[in-house]
């Protein structure tokens, strides 16, 4: 099958590479790119562990050919980190909050909770529940999850997090 050269900007980075027009995204990144955070799950996007930030929007890189990415700015779990190698605030919420514990689902988590944190700066917690429900964790119950992105959206804020009596 011919392959297509693509173009993109992926973490601040230009990215090149030839694909077939049937490549997945998420197999483009991981396999051309060698960036091996963003991780496969299902293949059907029902999980969310292969959300990605496309242009500023969040998209399960398994339903996105790599063609149609081709000059696209995108953002993965390895750009998420501060330019300095510093821990972003949602990687430090995530940390300080235990919102992860197999990790499988962590990196789509936090890059869809990043772009939910730039749409609303200061979500409640429903409005973070609904915003990470395109993404399963099958360990947890969810509740470390939102705390984690509530200590981030006050760190972001520059408030201090006060977690709520239970």
């Amino acid at each position: 099958m011919p392959k297509t050269h693509i173009t993109m900007k992926v973490n601040g980075s230009e990215v090149e590479g030839l694909a077939e027009p049937r490549t997945l995204l998420v197999h483009f990144l991981r396999e051309q790119a060698q960036l091996t955070g963003t991780h496969i799950g299902c293949e059907t996007s029902h999980c969310g562990a292969c959300t990605i930030d496309i242009d500023g929007m969040s998209v399960k890189s398994c339903t996105m050919l790599a063609v149609q990415a081709n000059g696209a700015e995108i953002t993965t779990i390895e750009g998420m980190a501060n330019a300095d190698g510093t821990l972003s605030p949602l990687q430090e919420g995530f940390r300080m909050m235990h919102g992860l514990q197999c990790g499988f689902c962590t990196p789509g988590m936090i890059v869809r909770a990043h772009r939910l944190l730039k749409e609303n700066p200061s979500p409640t917690e429903a409005e973070i529940r609904a915003g990470i429900s395109g993404n399963i964790c099958r360990c947890t119950g969810y509740q470390n999850i939102v705390k984690a992105i509530q200590y981030a959206a006050a760190k972001i804020n520059g408030v201090e997090f006060q977690e709520a009596a239970e």
